[in-house]
């Protein structure tokens, strides 16, 4: 334990030693900055192979580490209740305070924004369809866009479909097909000025989210990272395998030692992410001050913005919600069952790790608040695996505001598809640091939106990570509180029968 301790912390000073020098490369030699990119795609394509396995796994585990559900009675069922109940608070908290402040918004990537370059349009005989070139323009680069984004020709009101498999030139974009504000196919001018680059609006339905629970092929499910229907799976499937007692147990091991294993492949990929963040720092802000003049300034005050929605999200909860639930329905002093369990949360910040805390938090619950260890021996334990109500607000806040970034508005539909989708996600989040960014490939995902998205936000995730990591802790605490006075309540009641 004091050997991962010590590496955590190293692992810390590195990551933001790693920080310091992407934003100092990035600001000053912005073109090398570049050059170090690859490090950041192969530490985030590392991370996203890594979320369907570990998600099948930690959520069949999670669900089998319940016991037979039948048997569950009243501390499993109430227990599953409240997680299911602060969780859902929290991301909701977060929707809606991501939707007010808007962080997002007047931001607009500046690569995507070229309202002054001139360009031509050359039809290709042969492989169909045409090049769209942009002359003088430093800002732009057509490797950065994929199919998923269309192109649009501001003076003409014509939007083309990319075809990233055409490009010739870093300066150059192959148009498969030009379409007209109907979506009626047209020949555009040649010759024009004036280009925006936006992703392709997914449109939802609650037809579509319910569907798509059920797909038709799990494994092209996984192939596509369509998370939401696995996840339900993986819950459904984990709760038959404890109802068929030793067989079922023989295949639930089989699972606890996948996602013992795939969570060590995550600790090891932690020895990479100080390179990995350096990368993908260094080549954001290199991006960014190419682009334009102010492009380090520009770049932060917007996460400023976004730093503070999600610190105010997190206080919300934690002060408005799960702090008073101690006195109002656990009807405990609440700011002395804090004081008490103030060594667990001061963990849980240092550590990042709610897994890594679960000794001192236990310690914290029963000796210090006096919950009875049938209670806290259940409740804790199965809330750090499952529990992650900070986590659940960050991914919906963080979704949002990489909509916002590249301006795909989200109707109600989505945003009820990033509700479920965070709140089932945060199950299956492991208890050990950063493992927020891979859940949030999850949520992002689900809405269709860029998972390269993520990398607009690594530079202070680091620091969200642990205080998001303490909210975890501190509703896994309240948690134990308050099933440990229904519990009381309920015996009470049956002795009184």
């Amino acid at each position: 334990m004091a050997n991962k301790g010590k590496f955590a912390n190293l692992n810390l000073y590195l990551i933001l030693l790693a920080i310091v020098a992407g934003f100092i490369l990035g600001h000053y030699y912005p073109r090398t900055a570049l050059k170090f990119g690859f490090l950041g795609d192969i530490f985030l394509n590392a991370l996203f192979m890594m979320v369907v396995p570990l998600v099948v796994a930690s959520m069949v585990t999670g669900i089998a580490k319940l016991g037979h559900l039948r048997k569950l009675g009243s501390l499993g069922g109430r227990t599953i209740t409240y997680y299911m109940i602060t969780t859902g608070i929290s991301v909701i908290i977060g929707i809606i305070l991501v939707n007010i402040v808007q962080p997002g918004t007047g931001v607009p990537r500046a690569q995507d924004y070229h309202p002054q370059t001139a360009y031509t349009i050359k039809a290709r005989p042969l492989a169909g369809g045409s090049v769209l070139a942009l002359t003088g323009d430093n800002k732009f680069n057509a490797t950065d866009y994929t199919s998923r984004f269309r192109i649009h020709l501001l003076d003409q009101e014509i939007k083309g479909i990319i075809d990233p498999s055409g490009y010739t030139t870093a300066k150059e974009v192959t148009v498969s097909v030009w379409l007209d504000s109907k979506g009626k196919n047209v020949e555009p001018d040649t010759i024009g000025a004036g280009v925006e680059i936006k992703l392709k609006e997914k449109k939802f339905s609650f037809l579509d989210v319910i569907v798509g629970l059920v797909p038709k092929n799990l494994f092209k499910a996984m192939a596509n990272n369509n998370i939401l229907p696995l996840i339900v799976f993986s819950l459904i499937f984990g709760g038959i395998l404890t109802t068929l007692g030793p067989r079922g147990k023989t295949v639930i091991e089989l699972f606890e030692g996948l996602n013992e294993a795939f969570l060590k492949f995550i600790r090891l990929l932690m020895y990479i992410a100080p390179l990995g963040i350096l990368g993908l720092v260094a080549a954001r802000l290199g991006k960014a001050e190419l682009a334009s003049a102010g492009g380090f300034a520009t770049e932060v005050a917007r996460m400023s913005k976004y730093f503070i929605t999600v610190i105010i999200g997190l206080t919300i909860h934690a002060f408005l919600i799960l702090i008073p639930a101690v006195y109002f329905v656990a009807r405990r002093n609440m700011w002395r069952y804090l004081s008490n369990i103030s060594p667990a949360l001061l963990t849980a910040f240092s550590t990042a790790s709610s897994s890594a805390t679960l000794p001192m938090t236990i310690e914290c619950v029963e000796e210090k608040n006096k919950i009875s260890n049938r209670t806290a021996g259940f409740v804790l334990p199965l809330g750090a695996t499952i529990n992650m109500d900070g986590t659940a607000l960050y991914e919906a806040v963080a979704a949002i505001f990489i909509a916002q970034v590249y301006g795909i508005p989200l109707d109600f539909s989505a945003q009820v598809i990033i509700f479920l989708t965070a709140t089932l996600a945060a199950i299956g989040a492991a208890g050990i640091p950063e493992a927020g960014l891979v859940t949030m490939v999850i949520v992002l995902n689900a809405v269709g939106l860029p998972t390269e998205g993520i990398a607009m936000i690594l530079a202070i995730d680091w620091f969200l990570d642990r205080c998001r990591t303490t909210v975890n802790v501190l509703g896994d605490s309240v948690g134990a509180a308050i099933i440990d006075k229904w519990e009381e309540r309920g015996a009470s009641a049956s002795n009184n029968n």
